[in-house]
């Protein structure tokens, strides 16, 4: 099969690591021929660490993009593809206006945002990263979905995968100190809420406990959180906050953690490394991974929404990790043994594989009556129109 892989702009985080890691594993284990298509980026790197060859795609302010619809008609064109996957909502939508209904190409979507991005056609198959995400497409009347959660390189990302006396050294922790690692986008959102708040926790513990974090990301909340950082750390009396700026190969940070912060892919890296992991969100959620709270997060997605108590949860948990190792081996093998079991690509790219024979076999089948549908929803929610450079039902 010849697939055209269609994503966001290739910047550090969000799915688009998942769609090379895809991508490549159809081609090793498949036989699939790739064209990938998407905007420049720093994930470049990783695309030429598989061997992946890169069709760019055009910048745009918004989405959708005529500008970046136009392109990818005339990539299908040249290119032929079999079948289109688009990864998340408005690649969808681009490549569904674009070339399923006008050029009849067969397409199918991975939406892996947090909540239903109802705009999306109903009738062309599509996966979800959240399982009630999907039970809730199911039942508004997607007539072909399925749950795909985010698929990991259970190799590449392993406790032994990178040394860890290495790495911490090379991120310059001591051989007493508690590194938490929380990897985001400093953007101004629930993110930036969240790190707000664990730059506090370590104000508030960072005297009577060996804590250190490392807050690995790039964004236009940095320069904030940077001036919080330098008071605690003022106020401590060591560096015990860094904001190192964005990792292309974020693997040496976690390997190098005591315990990871942080919600979606950065969460699920992290219990990939077999570190214990809080679980953030909104209005101050914290959680931890564990037994109790496994069948939850797998069903919801690994994100909350808390009820704004000031980063105090967050701050117990942080307290009852750094003072119990035993607990904190034993949350990391559990959080391993949950990724193996329900992230890992090879399985999950058998299934996909499965799911892209299917929609090629299947006839497209776009009707005017959904094609308006997506219409009047996009224009009644246009005041939510994202940013290309953020991406709707980002992770």
């Amino acid at each position: 099969m010849k697939l055209l892989v269609f994503a966001h702009r290739l910047d550090l985080g969000g799915t688009q690591a998942h769609a090379i890691e895809m991508a490549a594993r159809l081609r090793d284990r498949h036989g699939y021929q790739i064209v990938f298509h998407a905007g420049a980026g720093p994930l470049q790197q990783m695309m030429d660490d598989h061997r992946l060859p890169l069709v760019v795609s055009p910048d745009a302010r918004f989405q959708p993009s005529l500008a970046r619809m136009r392109v990818l008609r005339e990539l299908v064109a040249r290119e032929k593809p079999d079948l289109i996957h688009a990864w998340d909502a408005w690649q969808g939508i681009e490549a569904f206006c674009a070339v399923h209904m006008t050029m009849q190409v067969p397409l199918i979507i991975s939406d892996m945002g947090m909540t239903l991005s109802h705009m999306l056609p109903r009738q062309v198959t599509t996966t979800f990263g959240v399982l009630a995400v999907q039970q809730q497409a199911q039942q508004q009347g997607w007539q072909r979905s399925a749950h795909l959660p985010l698929p990991l390189d259970l190799n590449r990302n392993a406790p032994d995968a990178i040394d860890r006396q290495q790495a911490r050294d090379v991120m310059r922790v001591g051989r007493d100190d508690l590194l938490i690692v929380a990897m985001a986008r400093l953007t101004h959102s629930m993110k930036a809420e969240s790190l707000l708040h664990m730059i506090e926790c370590l104000r508030r513990l960072g005297r009577q406990l060996p804590l250190r974090l490392a807050i690995v990301g790039d964004g236009g909340a940095r320069a904030e959180l940077q001036h919080m950082a330098t008071r605690a750390n003022r106020e401590l009396g060591r560096k015990a906050i860094s904001l190192p700026g964005a990792m292309t190969d974020p693997r040496p940070a976690y390997a190098a953690a005591d315990m990871v912060i942080g919600m979606g892919a950065s969460a699920l890296r992290g219990m990939a490394f077999g570190k214990p992991v809080i679980v953030t969100g909104d209005l101050a959620f914290a959680r931890l991974f564990d037994p109790g709270t496994a069948e939850w997060f797998t069903a919801n997605g690994l994100h909350g929404v808390g009820d704004d108590d000031d980063g105090y949860a967050m701050q117990r948990l942080i307290v009852q990790l750094a003072t119990d190792p035993q607990l904190r081996d034993r949350l990391g093998r559990f959080g391993r043994d949950h990724v193996t079991r329900h992230h890992d690509l090879d399985r999950l790219s058998d299934d996909f594989a499965a799911l892209c024979r299917t929609a090629r076999d299947v006839p497209p089948q776009p009707t005017v009556g959904g094609a308006m549908r997506s219409a009047v929803i996009y224009l009644r929610e246009r005041r939510f129109r994202a940013s290309c450079f953020r991406g709707l039902g980002e992770t």
